[in-house]
C-alpha cells in the first residue's frame, strides 16, 4: 500500500499527477485519517445546534484526547520533520503539513495541485468551515488558496520563490460545498522574478483570478541562523 522507494536520491514532487500521492509512510497514514476525522468534526461542529451540555461534554473529551496526545513526542515544523529522518524528505512533509493543501492537517481544506508542462490545475471544495457571506467561501480562504495554488504553479518555471505581492479580484460570490477548479499559468521570469495568473472556476465559470509576483530570496530561508 506504501512507496517504500528510496526518494531521497531524487527530488520528489507530489504535484506530478493529478493522482494524490500515497502517504509515505503508515505514520502518515494514521495521520492523514486523524486530520479527515477532524476536518468532518469540525464541519459537523459548525453547523451543529446540539444543546450545551452535549457541548460542554464534548469539550470535555476532546480537551482529554488534546492533552494525552500532546503528551506524546512531538516534532515542531517542516524541518523537525525532515531532520528526523523518518517521514520523508521536504516533498513528503511538506504535502502532508501545509496549512492549504496538507492532507495530514485538518486546517486545510485540501487543496490537490498538479502541473502539466507551464500549466498548473487544482481542485478543492470548502465547507461552511469556510463560510464568509452567507453560503459562499470568505474571501479571506480564496486568496489564501491562490497563494498556495500559484506558489506551485511557479515550480514550472524552475524559479521557485516567495510571494512578493498577490492580486486577487473576485468577479463573483463563489459557493461553499461546490466542486471547483483552479488553472494557472506561468507568465515568465526575470532574474529572481517569476509572475503566474491564475483562476478559480465553478462549472467552467470564472469566480475569481488573481496575478502573483513571486521572488526567489537571495538566502535560503532557515528557521535558525
Amino acid at each position: 500500500m506504501f512507496d517504500n522507494r528510496d526518494r531521497s536520491k531524487a527530488v520528489f514532487s507530489p504535484f506530478a499527477s493529478e493522482e494524490v500521492s500515497p502517504p509515505f509512510s503508515p505514520h502518515w497514514e494514521a495521520k492523514r485519517r486523524a486530520a479527515e476525522a477532524l476536518r468532518a468534526l469540525t464541519e459537523t461542529l459548525v453547523t451543529s445546534d446540539a444543546d450545551t451540555e452535549g457541548l460542554n461534554a464534548l469539550a470535555q473529551r476532546l480537551e482529554r484526547e488534546s492533552a494525552a496526545l500532546g503528551a506524546q513526542p512531538r516534532l515542531y515544523g517542516l524541518e523537525a520533520f525532515i531532520a528526523d529522518g523518518k517521514h520523508g524528505g521536504h516533498g513528503e512533509v511538506n504535502h502532508e503539513l501545509n496549512a492549504l493543501g496538507g492532507w495530514s492537517n485538518p486546517l486545510s481544506p485540501a487543496l490537490n495541485m498538479w502541473l502539466k508542462g507551464r500549466e498548473a490545475f487544482g481542485t478543492v471544495r470548502c465547507g461552511y468551515a469556510y463560510e464568509g457571506p452567507p453560503g459562499f467561501i470568505h474571501g479571506g480562504f480564496i486568496a489564501a488558496i491562490f497563494d498556495q495554488f500559484l506558489g506551485m504553479a511557479q515550480l514550472a518555471g524552475n524559479n521557485p520563490g516567495m510571494t512578493g505581492t498577490l492580486t486577487v479580484r473576485y468577479h463573483r460570490p463563489t459557493p461553499l460545498n461546490t466542486d471547483l477548479s483552479l488553472r494557472a499559468t506561468l507568465q515568465g521570469s526575470t532574474g529572481r522574478k517569476t509572475v503566474v495568473t491564475g483562476e478559480m472556476l465553478m462549472a467552467g465559470e470564472v469566480t475569481a483570478s488573481c496575478e502573483g509576483l513571486f521572488i526567489r530570496p537571495q538566502k535560503a530561508l532557515l528557521s535558525t541562523p
